[in-house]
């Protein structure tokens, strides 16, 4: 299968199982907090919760798209880190998979609400600076304009959960009149049935949300470990024609041609010579093709290179200030370059529901921990109605809008300052729990310097000790 030889077959299988395996970590380690309130509140029975989110978790995944999952793998510029050896490409999803799930049960264990998106995020980064660190490192091996962006939405996320939770804390002590929703719940009673509705859609909102974006993030691992160790099948996407790139490149290249060379610097005629090179180069090896299975074999993953360089090259020559181009041209060559990209932009349906499944489970299994902590010990008093569905309305839209950038957000950061906020909105910030907010903020500061450091320390290893 994949042409491999059967050790190797059982090293990828491998591979990609502890990718589910940490997807269905995620799930009982980060679900935890969608149904936190509506099982602390006695909303739902605790089954029913977590079925219910267990399913919108699933719902999320399908249909939340892709856009955060290629946002994890061009973290990591595989393209710099493949190459012939199936093994190193072992070593890399390896490392920085062991690395994810190592600090995701420990923290789980303790009952901490800590990231499973750092987590992610700094194996990837451990596994790119050790790489670099090889003697045979001669390409950037981290992605630092996306890291960048990465780390700021995962610092804003938090920021302004806590900031709008207080808002809106604000607004309902403000309007509305019915005292029960600042009330602490009932140890066996639910709440009256406005409330429960109101519980039950931000549940199910924090729910379908993590599913479209943590769900994705563990998409883009199950793509990492593909491109990774199978670029000849995974670098392309085979449900594309070739005719369509054809026409991609002819509306590049019709563009690039209104542009005036003489007036670029040295840098930008280079860019441009090297963009006529790729087209020139695409342009003839999809020549005749109508189906990917068609390309040769072992240039899959070359042209997969080639569009991605062609891509950045035109990157660089729009945001060039010498650069003349119409509104019009700007938007056609920007058309074709995604149209270009969709060939490896992609994940295959498989994947998509193999991670659905693992989060789904997940969200059913190991949410006790994380409830208790999330009601009960990030305040000195217990969680109210208000404080949990404002908390959950907050959370669910801030990690919406990550979801429609294509940004990774952290779900229990990003609620676990919501109701941090919500405290501090009751009864002022003596009102927070030091030693939990602490704890938790420990978990936030330590998860991505200790998954980088374990990664990078285990791919380090595992190069050296599989075959080179």
């Amino acid at each position: 299968m994949f042409g491999l030889e059967p050790h190797v077959l059982l090293l990828l299988l491998a591979c990609l199982v502890a990718a589910c395996a940490f997807e269905f970590v995620n799930g009982f380690h980060d679900t935890a907090n969608a149904v936190a309130t509506v099982i602390y509140t006695n909303t739902l029975r605790p089954w029913v919760a977590v079925i219910w989110s267990a399913f919108w978790n699933f719902i999320g995944v399908l249909t939340g798209g892709i856009a955060v999952a290629m946002g994890i793998v061009y973290l990591l510029p595989v393209e710099s880190l493949v190459d012939q050896n199936v093994y190193h490409g072992i070593a890399m999803v390896g490392a920085l998979i062991i690395a994810a799930i190592i600090w995701n049960v420990g923290t789980w264990y303790y009952g901490l609400p800590s990231s499973s998106s750092h987590a992610l995020i700094g194996s990837i980064l451990g596994v790119g600076i050790a790489f670099s660190f090889l003697p045979d490192a001669n390409n950037a091996a981290v992605n630092w304009s996306k890291a960048g962006e990465t780390g700021a939405a995962l610092l804003i996320g938090p920021l302004f959960g806590f900031s709008l939770t207080i808002f809106l804390m604000f607004l309902l002590k403000r309007f509305v009149n019915n005292k029960t929703i600042f009330k602490e719940p009932h140890k066996r009673k639910p709440p009256p049935l406005w409330i429960r509705l109101i519980l039950i859609v931000t549940c199910t909102l924090v729910s379908y949300f993590h599913g479209s974006n943590d769900g994705q993030k563990g998409v883009g691992l199950i793509m990492l470990i593909l491109i990774g160790i199978v670029p000849t099948f995974y670098a392309l996407d085979h449900t594309k024609n070739p005719l369509d790139m054809r026409d991609s490149l002819v509306r590049v290249e019709q563009v690039l041609q209104k542009v005036n060379v003489a007036d670029l610097s040295a840098k930008d005629r280079q860019a441009i010579a090297d963009i006529k090179v790729q087209t020139d180069a695409l342009d003839q090896i999809f020549a005749g093709k109508t189906r990917v299975e068609e390309l040769p074999q072992n240039a899959r993953f070359e042209i997969r290179k080639a569009i991605l360089l062609l891509a950045n090259k035109t990157k660089t020559i729009q945001s060039s200030e010498k650069v003349s181009l119409s509104t019009q041209d700007r938007t056609t060559l920007d058309a074709g370059i995604e149209d270009m990209k969709s060939f490896t932009d992609y994940a295959p349906w498989w994947v998509l529901l193999i991670v659905s499944l693992s989060l789904g489970i997940g969200t059913m299994v190991g949410w006790q921990r994380i409830v208790k902590t999330i009601g009960e010990r990030i305040g000195k008093e217990h969680l109210t109605y208000a404080q949990g569905a404002s908390s959950e309305l907050v959370a669910a839209t801030m990690i919406g809008v990550s979801s429609g950038l294509g940004l990774p957000s952290s779900t229990t950061h990003v609620l676990s300052s919501a109701i941090a906020g919500s405290m501090v909105a009751n009864r002022g910030i003596k009102n927070l729990n030091p030693q939990m907010v602490r704890n938790i903020a420990l978990a936030w500061v330590l998860t991505l310097p200790v998954t980088m450091a374990l990664s990078g320390g285990l791919f380090l290893l595992f190069r050296a000790i599989l075959p080179s």
